[in-house]
């Protein structure tokens, strides 16, 4: 059996919710032992959203996969001592309270890397030091702030929120990228260190050709974007693609809400698509024949396109298109992308077995490793694995854990 790439890291993972789970599940995937520090009322998201009476939501079993569970109450001195333990046996800490509560329990920087000088110790919050740092963080009060909602949506609408979850599990990546590059330069060093990421930051990263239109904009208007009168900030942009080939959402037969196919026009592809709308006049029309000439015409060029598009179902657009290696992409529902035959096959959707709820689907590991393939394990029931470490690891006794659970520290 292959050795995973990070087997032999533990990580101690002190995270809640999505930002921090969404980080050390990955590097559960990558071949870490995780061990997740829960209060003994566990992580709230087990009981959020629960769609099955008595069992652990969704939201909780799809972040926590590939880890083991210990309770533990920090507000206890036992509880502090056994955290230290942890915390000295342990290569990574990843944690997402607020702002100053790991300090606050008596764990500052200072202390963990006295206890643990190689230890690398990663914090996600909402934002860096300066006004906003006491702002609670949310998902979409990241995306607002971080670029991604005011260059959202359309012009003549309000600004909208992402499905995708770049606050969120977007900073976990972030997060990974951070501790992976930490763990490198402790083979040089010797030594641990700080790793910080926040969601507004992480967000701003992600949206960073906007802050490029935000600078090209002093010249003049960007021609690729369907408004008409710009001011001094980079507008809403609706489905236009953002770069130098010019893209739209085209709707397609029957007509439903995830009926599009994604259509981008390239000078190559002009031809082609011509002809295949039943235009191949256009082809050949000054008015028409250049990227140049088609930019003031990008909405009635979608138009047309549409008007073909709109005879036909999705998949025999995806077809035609691509037949004439045309760049499109279809508009998949979330049903259609659980139902994906492909998807599956790459192990991007994935079924887990769960001993109370019984099988879920869930997403799998998009980093490919061709040494070290992912095996995806049920997340753990609370407290699950609190005898194998506290007893089997940290050599406490049968009697004294049977105490620290009559006395509510584990």
């Amino acid at each position: 059996m292959m050795e995973k790439a990070l087997a032999g890291i533990r990580v101690l993972d002190m995270t809640h919710v999505q930002s921090g789970p969404s980080a050390t599940q990955l590097l559960g995937w990558l071949g870490a032992d995780v061990v997740k520090v829960e209060a003994p009322g566990g992580d709230v998201t087990r009981g959020q959203l629960r769609d099955v009476a008595g069992a652990d939501s969704l939201y909780f079993t799809m972040l926590n996969c590939n880890k083991r569970s210990v309770t533990l109450n920090t507000k206890s001195a036992r509880g502090r001592e056994i955290l230290t333990e942890l915390i000295r046996r342990s290569d990574v800490l990843v944690e997402n309270f607020g702002p100053g509560a790991v300090d606050r329990m008596g764990f500052t920087w200072d202390r963990i890397k006295e206890i643990n000088p190689r230890i690398v110790y990663a914090s996600i919050k909402g934002f860096g030091e300066g006004p906003y740092t006491g702002f609670k963080a949310y998902e979409v009060v990241a995306q607002a702030m971080g670029g991604s909602m005011a260059t959202t949506g359309f012009e003549d609408g309000p600004p909208m929120a992402t499905g995708a979850q770049i606050g969120d599990s977007g900073t976990g990546i972030h997060a990974v990228a951070g501790v992976l590059a930490a763990l490198l330069q402790r083979e040089r060093t010797g030594r641990g260190q700080r790793v910080n990421v926040a969601m507004q930051h992480a967000v701003l990263n992600l949206c960073r050709v906007k802050l490029r239109d935000q600078q090209r904009l002093q010249h003049g208007p960007l021609a690729e974007y369907p408004t008409e009168d710009f001011g001094d900030e980079v507008p809403r942009s609706g489905n236009a693609s953002g770069g130098g080939q010019p893209g739209w959402a085209v709707r397609c037969a029957p007509g439903g809400p995830n009926d599009y196919v994604y259509v981008i026009v390239q000078p190559p592809g002009w031809k082609p698509l011509a002809e295949l709308i039943g235009r191949p006049e256009l082809a050949d029309d000054p008015q028409w024949a250049t990227p140049e000439a088609r930019l003031p015409r990008l909405a009635k060029m979608f138009q047309l396109i549409e008007e073909w598009t709109s005879t036909l179902p999705k998949w025999q657009v995806l077809e035609r298109l691509n037949a004439h290696s045309i760049p499109c992409g279809p508009i998949l529902s979330t049903k259609e992308i659980i139902e994906d035959s492909s998807l599956a096959a790459n192990d991007m959707i994935v079924t887990v077995d769960h001993p109370e709820r019984g099988p879920f689907t869930t997403v799998g590991n998009p980093l490919k490793l061709s040494d070290s393939p992912t095996h995806i394990t049920t997340p753990p029931l609370l407290g699950e694995h609190t005898e194998e470490i506290l007893i089997g690891e940290l050599g406490l006794g049968d009697e004294e854990l049977r105490l620290l659970r009559a006395e509510g520290v584990v």
